[in-house]
Formats: C-alpha cells, structure tokens, sequence
C-alpha cells in the first residue's frame, strides 16, 4: 500500500495540533486555579488555618460529583480544584487524540499501545475521581 492510498496527517501536523492542544489545556487549567484563588481569598481571608493537623478528606472535594456541586455555588476551592482536573486531564486528552490519528493512519500497532497507556492512566485514577 503506497502513501498516496492512505488517508493521513503529516508528522508536523500532529505535532502542531497536539502542542497546542497542551498548551491550551495547561493554559486553561492556569486561568480556572487563578480565578478560583482569586475568589477564595476573596471569601475566606480571614480564615484561620491550623497547620499542624493535615485532614486530606477535610475539604470534601475528593470527587468529581463534589467538585461539579461546588462549581454551582461558586466556591473557590471547587474552582481551584476542577482546575486541577483539567489540568491531569490534559494529558488523557493528548493520549486519546494520538490513538485517533494512530487510527487515521491506519498505524494499529501504536493504536493498541495508546488504549493500553489510556488504560493504565484511567484505573490509576478511577479510585480517586469517583471515590
């Protein structure tokens, strides 16, 4: 099968896409972190805060369903947080837009590579994202 048969992107391409790709994901996850410490602050400057005991559970923001209710109420701490969603999943973006180029061109090895990487990605956060 020659080149000419084949229906795909050119190697610089995809670089560009995926560099950009990345760039605005990261770029984007810096702006929501921003605006969300901005409005914490706002809100909770006169909070008192005791460094002595670390409680990881404490704030309640341990899942996504418990970030999504405190983006509806505009809470800083969800708005920091969902930004740091964004930023982990920047890159599960990345994998998954290379399996579909891998699969435009026609390239099934580095497919399946790419779904096997996705996977592990996937149940290494499973536990922490729904939990």
């Amino acid at each position: 099968m020659s080149k000419g048969d084949k229906n795909f992107f050119a190697d610089k391409d995809i670089q560009v896409i995926l560099g950009t790709l990345l760039r605005v994901g990261v770029i984007a996850a810096m702006s929501v972190v921003l605006v969300g410490g901005f409005i914490y602050l706002f809100f909770n400057h006169n909070a008192s805060v005791d460094y002595s005991n670390f409680d990881a559970g404490k704030s309640g923001l341990s899942s996504i369903a418990s970030i999504l209710h405190g983006l509806k109420t505009m809470d800083g701490a969800a708005i920091i947080q969902f930004g740091t969603v964004l930023l982990i999943f920047t890159p599960i973006a990345r994998v998954v837009f290379s399996v579909f180029s891998f699969l435009i061109e026609r390239d099934y090895l580095y497919v399946l590579i790419g779904l096997f990487v996705l996977c592990i990605i996937l149940y290494s956060l499973s536990d922490k994202l729904v939990g």
